[in-house]
């Protein structure tokens, strides 16, 4: 009897453990940084766990409840808390606030010749060394660290600021670090907890920097992988992979698992990269937009922006929809997605000799049966969602040996695919729908496979509905470079204005973001999919995410270049100097249409020209205190997110008509007024002895008259001031809202290099 009384026992005590659990949720509470018991502790850490030891009502120690302390990003730390410890804690007067933990998503072998990257012909790499002597931080998924993109031959010493560790785990030792994988973290505790309970952990997963979903690898090699020649991903996309700072040191913070990335684990990420010693930060996260007091990264960002540290965000994949621009703290660089002018094309050619044009990654070259004609089938009605292809709703009797047709949306791309051959089928189409429009993000598919766009959907459709036995079969033609317009804006990159603040026009730029090939790890297959047992050292992504990272490369080469340059001017060089046109010197597309500055913010980066702006738009940390007092916080909200006391009655009073000394202008115009005035400063860090001469291009309905009309420099690090008045013309129906756009540009008369170009978007609103 005792054995079974002490089983019974064993399990009330788990079950009471449970319940406990379940009654936790955790919190990140941020504390004065000038709190008035902190002196009477020895340490940051004793103080913090102090004001758990005061909530915690029973005998429970308090260090158990603690996740992470934290001193650089924020004063405060997370822990987790019941409602009644919440509700106690939140009368502390040295509380400034908690927050719930949040969870959020993440979101080459071309790309640097694609924007003018060139090994050997001078311009940007030689300028910047490559990026040499420069620190990229990635907040991401972990690394694999024998990829090839992360060996560290010819790569200078570590440089000697540097702080950080090379953290050992399961199948990890501080061995895997190098001249090029300087440090690598992990951070799990807020991911760990809120596994427990929200579901039971089937995903096995590295507890270490290893990467197990190959994201955070393949954005790592993107900003700064090695020279790797003869890189491929099955024989696709075949060439030289290069990341866009192929000089600069790497450090992995992995902050991201299978159920997402929580905000305690971000901010703990991003507390000890700041004293660790990076220039860069990458961050191809995020999710729907909060306001800036509200936001963990806005907030991380703001303090690492004071050290020094571009914080460089992906935009987010909730395009087309407005208003959906994740990241959009003015601080920090946020960054679109944008297509290249590579294709992989897999044409379908149907029963009647028509063509249907689609792309796909599938090595359909080398395999003889790829090239067959099938009988197409496409399974609608019930519920199972066949016509997704969902798991279990394709009957093996009505797909064996077929050519199936499955619509995109649900499940993965790629899913769709190991679903369909599990069922028998010999060959996929996948079908955009009027969500993905003509969007081609292609796929390593695991059998013969091919992704159409919506309008050739349509005519899919009506041969299949014109036959009885309707029939096809995919050519697939392999890479095609230079064919095609491009950039254009990628379907799904996030669209402005921004939510919490539209007087700041996001996202900031676009950069290359849809079939990027970069380093993947060896645990996975090309398609990322468990069932694959392929194995290859690079494969294709898209989203923001693969834009973000081509931003803080470049990021790093100006850094590089330009040491003693802030984050602002970082910025600055990379928006002034972007591409309004594409290619073929017409203006950007954004499906059908030319693409709008909420698409695009100052256009599509260009490494050539923002290694070398000629002049910058300088933000110093007070401006952007100005700005948020402009915005209505209140004294609390500010100084949760900067830790600075302040009065925006005095500051605004000092600051009349202040408008933050932003590379892009963003007018809103509210019922009954007719103009604005907005001042800037522009700082030469080109030539001495240059003029620049101002030409506009007046947004619709709005005049804009710019005085001085020229900038006289006598010297290098020079500041010059100018305002622009911007005048309706005319009167705007009341009660709507719509949108003009234009920009302005400074030009050096000395050369035509030097073009300092910023947006202008122009917002009629309604009342409110």
């Amino acid at each position: 009897m005792v054995p079974k009384t002490r089983l019974l026992f064993s399990i009330l005590l788990l079950y009471i453990l449970c319940v406990h659990a379940q009654n936790l949720q955790t919190y990140i509470v941020q504390l004065h940084p000038q709190g008035l018991t902190k002196s009477s502790f020895s340490s940051r850490l004793h103080w913090h766990l102090s004001f758990l030891e005061k909530t915690i009502s029973n005998n429970e120690d308090s260090s158990s409840r603690l996740l992470y302390s934290y001193s650089s990003a924020i004063e405060g730390f997370a822990a987790q808390l019941s409602p009644v410890e919440l509700e106690t804690l939140q009368k502390s007067h040295e509380v400034i606030s908690i927050r719930p933990d949040r969870r959020l998503d993440i979101y080459t072998t071309y790309s640097y010749k694609f924007l003018g990257l060139n090994p050997t012909g001078g311009g940007a790499w030689l300028n910047s060394r490559f990026g040499r002597g420069a620190i990229i931080g990635v907040l991401d998924t972990g690394v694999w660290p024998e990829s090839p993109s992360f060996d560290d031959q010819g790569m200078p010493p570590i440089p000697q600021k540097w702080r950080g560790t090379c953290q050992e785990g399961q199948d990890f030792s501080a061995s895997n670090c190098n001249r090029k994988l300087i440090g690598a973290r992990f951070f799990s505790k807020g991911h760990r907890v809120a596994s427990l309970s929200s579901s039971p952990d089937i995903v096995s997963e590295y507890v270490s920097p290893r990467d197990s979903h190959g994201h955070g690898t393949h954005t790592a090699s993107t900003a700064a992988g090695a020279r790797v020649p003869m890189a491929s991903v099955l024989g696709n996309g075949a060439g030289e992979a290069r990341g866009m700072a192929p000089g600069a040191h790497v450090a992995i913070y992995k902050v991201c698992w299978f159920s997402g990335c929580y905000s305690s684990d971000i901010l703990a990420a991003m507390d000890v990269a700041i004293r660790d010693g990076v220039d860069v930060l990458s961050l191809s996260l995020g999710g729907f937009p909060v306001p800036i007091y509200e936001d963990t990264i806005a907030i991380g960002s703001f303090r690492a922006m004071e050290h020094g540290i571009s914080v460089i965000c992906a935009a987010g994949n909730n395009g087309p929809i407005q208003y959906s621009v994740a990241n959009e703290a003015p601080w920090i660089a946020t960054i679109g997605a944008s297509t290249l002018d590579r294709r992989f094309p897999a044409i379908v050619q149907l029963g009647n000799r028509k063509f249907l044009y689609g792309e796909s990654m599938y090595p359909g070259n080398r395999v003889q049966s790829a090239r067959k004609e099938l009988e197409l089938v496409y399974l609608t009605g019930g519920n199972q969602g066949s016509e997704f292809c969902m798991r279990g709703s394709l009957p093996k009797a009505k797909v064996r040996g077929k050519m199936v047709v499955c619509k995109r949306g649900v499940n993965g791309r790629a899913e769709k695919g190991q679903i369909v051959k599990e069922a028998g089928g010999a060959a996929m189409i996948l079908v955009n729908t009027e969500i993905n429009l003509e969007e081609d993000s292609v796929d390593v598919h695991v059998l013969p496979a091919t992704l159409i766009g919506f309008d050739e959907s349509i005519h899919l459709e009506s041969y299949m509905n014109s036959t009885r036995r309707p029939r096809a079969k995919i050519i697939f033609g392999g890479t095609v470079i230079g064919k095609s317009r491009a950039p254009a804006v990628a379907q799904f990159s996030s669209r402005g204005p921004s939510f919490t603040d539209p007087a700041i026009l996001k996202p900031d730029m676009i950069a290359p973001g849809v079939n990027i090939i970069a380093a993947w790890p060896q645990n996975l297959g090309p398609s990322g999919l468990p069932e694959d047992s392929r194995r290859v050292n690079f494969t294709v992504m898209s989203g923001t995410s693969m834009a973000c990272p081509h931003a803080s490369g470049i990021a790093a080469l100006i850094h590089s270049a330009h040491p003693k340059w802030t984050p602002a001017a970082i910025k600055s060089a990379l928006m002034t100097t972007a591409d309004m046109m594409d290619h073929l010197g017409k203006p950007i597309m954004d499906g059908d249409k030319p693409a709008e500055l909420f698409a695009i913010g100052a256009g599509h980066v260009n490494p050539e020209r923002a290694i070398n702006p000629g002049l910058i738009y300088n933000i110093q940390p007070n401006d952007y205190i100005t700005h948020l007092c402009t915005l209505g916080y209140t004294r609390s909200e500010i100084f949760a997110i900067t830790h600075r006391n302040t009065s925006c009655h005095d500051i605004l009073h000092q600051n009349r008509g202040f408008s933050l000394n932003y590379p892009s202008f963003s007018v809103i115009f509210r019922q009954g007024e007719t103009r604005k005035i907005i001042k800037r400063r522009l700082t030469n860090v080109g030539s001495p002895n240059s003029i620049y001469s101002v030409e506009v291009v007046a947004p619709e309905g709005v005049n804009v008259r710019v005085i001085p009309q020229h900038l006289i420099y006598k010297h290098t690090n020079q500041t010059l001031s100018y305002r622009v008045w911007f005048i309706l013309r005319k009167r705007t129906r009341n009660g709507t809202t719509r949108y003009a756009q234009g920009r302005l540009t400074w030009v050096n008369r000395g050369n035509s290099f030097h073009r300092v170009q910023s947006p202008i978007s122009v917002t009629w609103a309604s009342k409110k």
